[in-house]
């Protein structure tokens, strides 16, 4: 090594002296370019075109016609297009906007978008700011750079985005430029969609309507949609910027191929909660004081089990905006982190032997309508004998709809991250199945094993103890967290969805599922009524019915046990332990009949799905396998030789004074046998990778090739590398390690 070359441990020295020295810089209101109060309430939002803003900037007819079309969930009445255009243009541009873009989710986790200018020329070329109701409405991008799954060529260009007026407009602040983002969907020149959006916006649509037509046969009426809300928890990590530029593995596959473990991880149970450092906290406020003025309502804040791990949580939103305002949570998460010299990870699983990163979506149905129903959650338990069957009718077909649809929601999780997470010891196993909480399970038991089945549906619940439900909501049972789908006392919390995912696919599974559980809860609602002359005793029968075909989904222990495993086959529930198996549930019949039969999808979308997402399986696994090879070759295996040699030429300097004892042997020899083993393992690795790459024509076969064989085959040369680390003497080794990048000074 050359005098002047920095050695391994002169580069980390230099970051952590960096990072000891850094100081949390100013964050939150005070910092903001905005002036805007120290209040949260009084500059929430404005960077949103909301409610307030149309009130203020429209005229009262367009204001009504675009409140109404966003409140029953309908197209925009073009006739106001123009006058909202201008209304919105006026308002970013107060804001300091310059260009504007239509935002969407296309099938690659994050945001997309094409910046244009407001600016264009009059017919006498001077400059003007112009943003017509087309523009607003409908825009072109390129479409064929984006995961497509095969709906569409790669040498044809032509797709739309469509503003979904749902999502309000918002302008986003980055780099001292303010950009219109209008939330949109994506769809192909023939009308495929492209995106995560547009499904879910159907999912949404056919849930609305089956929901209402079991209202209508419940009595209930003057609904004109049901919707659903979402509040999704996020978590993530965040270590110093300077150690994860220092890693090759985390800047190309967001998570830590190699490292082996610290002496204390989490085993201590003293992060939780526990108080958030200083520096962190400056990130958290000012990330919390972007996505206010951007309207998103996070209100919870603090650190999660794993070290250098936190969670940020809103309160529940409509789906649609909550899937937006969860991609906005993220990005801006990262951009701001980078502010204080930080680097936000929401990979599921960055760093071996601690707890991963999940996003628990918090998820219900809601009533809109003119009338007292209003507002209504669908799964909240009511005062009144028919608010109670109502509840339990619902409650009934979400059992349903995860039972007959568990192999559908684990497709819904199953991406190569999640793949790491799922089953530790801080996630739900790859099992579907259901916790209710001890009340809720006494309930349905006694439904099924027909207590009081000969009255009516209210004198049976009068018998049953639950002719009023509120204290279901305040169940004291403790939440399991060992649950994938846990009912909370108002909603089910769908706890398996992994941290970095887009939201927008699993909901729009969840939301298929439980409209075609509906639809068959509707049939069989009519065709007890030929028996049954009153609706709630016809539905109460029906509910029985359902709990008992459900049961097998329904657990309330540990998720974690080899108990639960053994039994979860004995009852026929899917075990789908790999995110590839997991995947192949879209290419079943029943996948077909719910997506596609529903409307969800259509076939040629359904087969692009899997073929994205098995393509994007692939590609991840391919890239941790350069990335690990090249990490291998570069950094651990030069680490090894160039410490063994320093060991060599220590014992020979030993053993040329005369020392009898030289202990450097030893571990010399201990260093280059791993090192050797390191070596034959990695050049194993590269031979299933390259036989993987050949597979380019068959991807199922691909995807089962590595996660059967090279996951195992990197676990191998992981543990090789991790051993090496725990050998090399500290000044030698090239790479941040698990102590320094978790525990921060």
């Amino acid at each position: 090594m050359s005098s002047d070359a920095p050695s391994s441990l002169s580069s980390r020295k230099a970051v952590l002296g960096a990072i000891a020295a850094s100081t949390a810089r100013p964050h939150g209101p005070s910092a903001s370019s905005n002036g805007t109060s120290a209040s949260i309430s009084d500059y929430f939002g404005i960077n949103t075109f909301g409610v307030r803003q149309m009130r203020a900037k429209l005229p009262r007819h367009a204001y009504e016609k675009l409140v109404s079309a966003i409140r029953h969930g309908k197209k925009l009445d073009i006739d106001i297009a123009p006058t909202v255009a201008q209304a919105i243009k006026e308002w970013a541009m107060s804001r300091g906007a310059t260009h504007f873009t239509h935002w969407f989710l296309p099938q690659t986790g994050l945001t997309a978008e094409k910046h244009d200018a407001f600016l264009t020329f009059d017919e006498n070329g001077q400059p003007i700011e112009q943003f017509s109701a087309a523009q607003l409405i409908q825009s072109e991008p390129d479409a064929s750079s984006f995961p497509s799954g095969g709906l569409r060529a790669t040498w044809e260009a032509r797709g739309y985005t469509a503003w979904n007026p749902a999502s309000p407009v918002f302008v986003f602040e980055s780099g001292g430029s303010r950009t219109l983002c209008v939330p949109s969907v994506f769809i192909g020149y023939n009308g495929e969609a492209l995106d995560e959006m547009t499904p879910l916006l159907r999912s949404s649509d056919v849930l609305s309507a089956k929901a209402m037509e079991l209202l209508e046969i419940l009595g209930d009426k003057g609904v004109y949609r049901v919707y659903t809300t979402l509040g999704p928890e996020q978590e993530y990590f965040l270590i110093d910027r300077a150690h994860f530029a220092m890693r090759p593995d985390l800047v190309m596959a967001n998570r830590t191929l190699i490292g082996a473990p610290p002496p204390r991880g989490q085993q201590l149970e003293d992060h939780y909660f526990g108080g958030i450092p200083e520096r962190t906290q400056a990130c958290i406020a000012e990330v919390e004081h972007e996505l206010y003025k951007l309207g998103v309502p996070i209100v919870t804040r603090h650190n999660e089990v794993a070290p250098s791990q936190f969670e940020m949580a809103p309160v529940f939103e409509e789906t649609d905006l909550g899937v937006d305002h969860n991609q906005l949570v993220m990005a801006v998460l990262r951009r701001v982190a980078l502010r204080h010299g930080m680097q936000a990870i929401v990979h599921e699983k960055p760093f071996a032997g601690i707890n991963g990163s999940g996003k628990h979506c918090n998820w219900s149905m809601a009533i809109a309508s003119d009338n007292a129903l209003d507002g209504m959650n669908l799964l909240k338990p009511g005062r009144t004998p028919h608010q109670n069957v109502r509840f339990l009718v619902f409650l009934a077909a979400v059992l349903k709809g995860v039972h007959e649809c568990a192999g559908l929601l684990r497709a819904g999780i199953s991406t190569s991250g999640n793949e790491h997470r799922l089953g530790a010891n801080e996630a739900p196993p790859a099992i579907i199945s259901v916790f209710m909480g001890a009340m809720l399970t006494r309930l349905i038991e006694d439904i099924i094993k027909g207590k009081a089945a000969s009255a009516g549906a209210e004198e049976q619940l009068i018998k049953l103890g639950v002719a009023k439900l509120p204290e279901i909501e305040k169940d004291n049972t403790d939440r399991n967290r060992t649950s994938p789908f846990a009912f909370t006392g108002n909603k089910f919390e769908f706890r398996a969805v992994g941290g970095g995912q887009s939201i927008a696919w699993p909901v729009t599974l969840l939301n298929a599922a439980v409209a075609a559980a509906i639809e068959d809860v509707i049939a069989q609602i009519r065709a007890e009524r030929k028996k049954t002359k009153n609706v709630d005793d016809a539905v109460m029968k029906v509910v029985r019915k359902v709990f008992r075909e459900t049961t097998p989904i329904r657990f309330e222990g540990n998720n974690y046990s080899e108990e639960w495993v053994k039994e979860a086959a004995k009852r026929g529930l899917p075990n789908l332990r790999r995110a590839p198996e997991g995947l192949a549930e879209l290419t079943t019949k029943k996948a077909h009949a719910v997506l596609v039969g529903m409307g969800v999808l259509t076939e040629p979308e359904l087969e692009s799905r899997y073929h994205v997402r098995i393509e994007r399986y692939i590609k991840d696994m391919l890239i941790e396998m350069h990335t690990l090879t090249e990490m291998v070759d570069t950094l651990v295996l030069p680490a090894a030789y160039e410490y063994a040699g320093s060991l060599a030429a220590s014992a020979a300097q030993a053993k040329a004074a005369g020392i009898t004892e030289i202990p450097q042997v030893d571990r010399a020899n201990e260093v280059g046998k791993l090192a050797k083993q390191l070596k034959a393992k990695r050049e194993a690795m590269v031979k299933l990778r390259d036989r993987a790459e050949n597979l380019h024509e068959a991807p199922t076969k691909a995807a089962m090739l590595l996660t059967k064989e090279g996951a195992d085959i990197m676990a191998d040369v992981r543990a090789a590398c991790d051993a090496l680390e725990l050998l090399v003497a500290d000044d030698a080794w090239p790479l941040p390690k698990y102590r320094e990048m978790l525990f921060p000074v």
